[in-house]
């Protein structure tokens, strides 16, 4: 173990202890700053080349009519075709919550309009005051 402490020393690099259970214990000559930075350098060249998920949201109330409906529909279909998660979900305020069914409707009717596009990855939940579903986008081919 001198030995090698010595040996690293004189040429100014560290000792680095690879394998401490092992008999004799396995030991490597490096400078250490130098390994740790290019494990930094690696592990951020992976995370750039991971995708990122991007989640969008769309908004509607239980009584949504039509026009405001296909409108809304339309920016669905962009984003999906983005590549982007969707999060659709009707937002009850006051004593709206009486009008649960067409909540669920009115997202089951999105869910089925943008099947061409996404499928659905949650069906329709109440949490709280809002009624939420995520669809995620269907994989080009």
């Amino acid at each position: 173990m001198k030995q090698a402490l010595a040996i690293a020393d004189e040429q100014g690099l560290d000792l680095v202890e690879i394998s401490p259970d092992a008999k004799p214990p396995v030991c490597k000559v490096m400078d250490y700053k130098k390994f740790l930075y290019e494990q930094k350098k690696r592990e951020k060249a992976l995370k750039s080349k991971a995708t990122k998920v991007v989640v969008k949201e769309i908004r509607f109330g239980p009584q949504t009519d039509d026009h405001d409906y296909e409108f809304k529909k339309k920016h669905a279909i962009k984003f999906l075709k983005d590549g982007a998660k969707l999060k659709a979900f009707v937002f009850f305020k006051g004593r709206s919550i009486v009008f649960k069914e067409q909540g669920q409707i009115l997202l089951l009717r999105l869910a089925q309009d943008l099947e061409d596009y996404g499928k659905v990855e949650q069906m329709p939940k109440l949490e709280g005051k809002r009624m939420i579903m995520f669809i995620a986008p269907k994989k080009n081919k």
